[in-house]
């Protein structure tokens, strides 16, 4: 992972497969992750992951439904486990958020964030795109900060009609 302050590169036609699959998830949140080469500077791959929260899975919310909370199955969990010594690990971990804004919640940064809050749960950057009933309204990239103990932003990009 790039050191702090440095947001991954998401190429444009990434990006807009992210957005198409928020659009096609909403109501719902879409869930997922971007891979990149390792030590690399971008992701180039998109793996989709369908919103496990109907299953009461999830570590801190199950009584919410999936549009207001997402969780990866334990498959889909796994695959991200392996994959992260890969030489095209997991470099992003991206949702939506249905309510058109793109900011990290308090359960997602806990979620995010190692059990004994010492770090991030996994080496990855946080992707929230903000959708509503008519477009995608914007998104925003995250990255663990050790000097703040938590997440801050890094990027902000621009939503779309889709």
């Amino acid at each position: 992972m790039p050191n702090f302050g440095e947001p991954l590169e998401i190429p444009a036609e990434i990006m807009e497969e992210v957005f198409r699959q928020a659009r096609q998830s909403f109501p719902a949140e879409c869930c997922g992750w971007l891979s990149g080469p390792a030590g690399g500077s971008s992701v180039s791959t998109i793996r989709p992951v369908v919103n496990d929260q109907a299953s009461g899975n999830h570590p801190t919310v199950a009584e919410r439904t999936a549009e207001s909370a997402y969780v990866f199955s334990t498959g889909d969990l796994l695959e991200l486990n392996n994959g992260l010594d890969s030489e095209h690990p997991p470099r992003i971990i991206y949702h939506s958020h249905p309510n058109g804004r793109a900011y990290l919640s308090d359960t997602d940064r806990t979620v995010a964030t190692s059990p004994w809050g010492d770090g991030p749960a996994y080496p990855v950057q946080q992707l929230v795109v903000g959708i509503d009933g008519e477009r995608v309204v914007e998104a925003a990239l995250f990255d663990w900060d050790d000097d703040a103990s938590g997440f801050v932003e890094l990027a902000r990009f621009p939503g779309a009609q889709i």
